[in-house]
């Protein structure tokens, strides 16, 4: 499978895609809910995220405070030691990794710290929780980094 063909497609499919957002919005909560999650485990069925790894090379996680504990607990390093040398406020005014592709992501698109990363990270790309409703828009923004988002754009049209 060719991802970044997926990227492309999705790419030129935004503006279609956005245009689903309304109908989307009209469902009730729970069935839209259930309706993106039947289609997460599908795609992710078959999807390998080690092949493509493009949200990590791309989108900057927002990490909390409770992930630099972690993070930095898992590195052996002090919290701020971890803030100095990985992390930079965005406009937001979240803490983010200060470069991409994140500095933790091997060549082999493996996660050096995968077991304690960011919640942000365990939880991408989102398509599989409560309260679609709530992140449609980024959801449609995430077609565009993540083909598995993509791909259950696709599988809802």
């Amino acid at each position: 499978m060719d991802y970044f063909k997926d990227l492309q497609l999705a790419d030129q499919k935004f503006k279609e895609n956005k245009k689903l957002l309304p109908k989307l919005k009209k469902m009730k909560g729970k069935s839209l809910d259930l309706l993106f999650e039947g289609k997460h485990e599908k795609v992710f069925s078959e999807i390998d995220c080690l092949k493509c790894a493009n949200c990590c090379k791309t989108t900057s996680p927002i990490v909390l405070n409770s992930d630099i504990d972690r993070i930095s607990k898992a590195l052996g390093i002090k919290p701020s030691l971890f803030i100095e040398k990985y992390l930079l406020i965005d406009e937001d005014g979240d803490f983010v990794f200060n470069k991409q592709p994140c500095p933790f992501l091997g060549d082999d698109n493996y996660c050096s710290i995968y077991f304690d990363r960011p919640t942000a990270c365990r939880d991408y790309p989102h398509t599989n929780r409560k309260n679609m409703s709530a992140i449609l828009n980024l959801t449609l923004k995430n077609t565009k980094v993540c083909p598995a988002v993509a791909r259950i754009f696709e599988e809802i049209k």
